[in-house]
């Protein structure tokens, strides 16, 4: 890869206005993740984070602005496409198949082209409680587990860049912790570029290089996560101290 495509951020958003029916929403967004990077995307609840995420995973078409990934205008290209070029989504909720076993929802990941076993060995070696539940509903998993899996199956597919909504919605907090330093060692040791919607900011602030505060549908702040964190108007807002 030479300088200049390293320079070019994985995922850009340039001024985003999206809408639903006649109330827009988000209002002139822009967003940039430099590959190799988390970038965390911060805001209470109605601020635009989900939206933000929905356009650029490309379940959502925005009505003014541009996505672009590694340089390229793939506005109104349909999330399957998206998938296929590198871009993974774990929405809100997990989207795992509650009906089929742990063992079951890993094998939906052979269709990416690596073998069953290698598939669990990895999954199990990364997530030692996944392995010990191998054959339980995955509905019936605790919240955090089934998060675990989701994400376990995600990195099946080979992401480039994996767009996380709301990881530690419903988890408690020790499980939470886990799961935050699980995904920052997926990025440090596998070089997985992430946009992580979250509402704990210090999770985010924790695993993050940069940091971006929506609100109102508009780029409130944004700035490198350290700096952001000690920012008294952040920290007032979101740290709680």
């Amino acid at each position: 890869m030479t300088a200049e495509a390293r320079d070019v951020p994985l995922l850009e958003l340039q001024g985003i206005r999206a809408a639903y029916d006649a109330i827009e929403v988000l209002h002139g967004v822009d967003l940039v993740v430099p590959a190799g990077k988390v970038v965390a995307l911060l805001g209470p609840n109605g601020a635009g984070k989900s939206t933000t995420l929905n356009v650029a995973c490309g379940l959502m078409t925005p009505t003014a602005g541009k996505v672009l990934v590694a340089g390229r205008d793939v506005t109104g290209v349909a999330a399957e496409e998206l998938a296929r070029r590198g871009l993974i989504t774990i929405p809100e909720g997990r989207g795992i198949f509650p009906n089929l076993t742990v063992r079951e929802n890993l094998q939906m990941a052979t269709y990416s082209g690596r073998p069953l076993d290698e598939v669990e060995e990895m999954t199990y070696r990364q997530f030692p409680r996944l392995g010990e539940r191998r054959s339980q509903l995955a509905g019936s998993l605790s919240g955090g587990e089934q998060q675990m899996l989701a994400v376990a199956r995600a990195m099946m597919s080979h992401p480039d860049l994996l767009l996380l909504d709301e990881p530690s919605l419903g988890l408690a907090p020790l499980i939470v912790q886990g799961l935050f330093q699980q995904l920052g060692s997926i990025n440090k040791e596998q070089g997985v570029t992430m946009l992580v919607v979250e509402q704990n900011a210090n999770l985010a602030f924790a695993i993050a290089d940069r940091a971006y505060v929506l609100e109102a549908g508009e780029i409130a702040l944004s700035g490198p996560a350290d700096q952001l964190k000690n920012d008294d108007a952040v920290r007032r807002a979101y740290l709680g101290y």
